[in-house]
């Protein structure tokens, strides 16, 4: 069989480096792909040994560190390096339990955190596209008021999706008792309940209470199905129950599409230019924060980032100083 240990190792490790990938080849039954990956990440365990002048034995903590440390400066990203440390992590237990070292020297090295990728959030002018199309165009008028009354919510204000669905018509005790939400139009507002149990109120824009009307115009021409649930429902699918999340990720991805927007939308993207527009408007990322029902306010700050890009591209297009002239 043809070795898999890197040429930098001694004679020992070599033969270590052989017995542990016999080990998860054979013991763990690993698929012979995952066997060649975790040859390729005690390659670079060797290489670093070697530089270090120390053997697989004698690696330490402070070594792995560094090690870390040097990947990262490379370019290399805080998952790669996760995936790396738990193939050393791996052949470090199976030392250990081999006698051949005290402690894993890996055990409690953690990779460097990944930045948070920034949401997707549309820009205003494809929102009110997306908006001012799901006002109209569509076949059936009976489905075009109901998903221009959920896009609208979606975007209007900030909903999950999941609130969504679980809004009823009114309020009512079973509501309260369920932890559902409803809509209140005289008062122009949305009492929904959150994460965790959080229940909060968010403002009813008018656009919204006008595709809202329009809506419940219209939602008693199906019959809502048996039972108390989705007769208080206030968005209700063609078989008259309670509309479910994946229908209105499919409707919103068709909408979007239909309304030409470039990118499919789906309903977290809505939240996101919501909570994105509103900032960019106000600056009042505490506002923001209570808008959306963040229990913490660096869950809110993301936003402070995209809105950071918004004004970056912004001047990159617009002033003259933002960019060299060629020649």
């Amino acid at each position: 069989m043809e070795t898999l240990a890197s040429p930098l190792l001694s004679a020992a490790d070599a033969a270590l480096v052989e017995r542990y990938l016999a080990h998860v080849r054979v013991e763990k039954r690993l698929a012979a792909r995952t066997v060649t990956l975790y040859g390729l990440d005690l390659d670079k365990l060797a290489a670093f040994a070697a530089t270090a002048g120390v053997a697989l034995a004698e690696v330490q903590p402070a070594h792995v560190r560094g090690w870390v440390a040097r990947m990262h400066a490379g370019g290399r990203g805080g998952r790669g390096i996760a995936l790396i440390l738990s193939g050393w992590r791996g052949f470090y237990a199976w030392l250990g339990r081999e006698g051949r070292i005290a402690a894993n020297p890996v055990q409690d090295v953690r990779a460097p955190r990944q930045p948070r990728p920034l949401p997707k959030a549309l820009g205003v002018d494809e929102a009110v596209q997306l908006a001012e199309h799901a006002a109209g165009g569509e076949d059936d008028p009976w489905l075009d008021a109901r998903d221009a009354a959920v896009v609208e919510l979606l975007y209007g204000s900030g909903l999950r999706v999941g609130e969504l669905t679980g809004l009823d018509v009114a309020a009512s005790d079973g509501a309260l008792r369920a932890g559902r939400g409803w809509i209140d139009l005289d008062g122009a507002e949305v009492q929904v309940q959150g994460k965790g149990g959080k229940r909060r109120a968010v403002p009813l824009g008018r656009a919204a209470a006008a595709a809202l009307r329009r809506w419940l115009a219209l939602r008693g021409d199906v019959p809502a199905a048996a039972g108390a649930d989705a007769a208080r429902a206030l968005f209700i699918g063609r078989r008259g129950t309670r509309l479910t999340a994946q229908s209105i990720w499919q409707r919103l991805r068709r909408r979007s599409l239909r309304a030409g927007l470039a990118t499919p939308v789906h309903p977290h993207m809505l939240r996101h230019s919501f909570a994105s527009h509103v900032l960019q408007s106000s600056g009042d990322l505490r506002a923001v924060q209570e808008l959306l029902g963040h229990a913490h306010i660096g869950t809110t700050q993301v936003y402070t980032r995209l809105d950071f890009q918004h004004l970056a591209k912004a001047y990159d297009a617009a002033h003259p100083r933002a960019h060299r002239k060629k020649g």
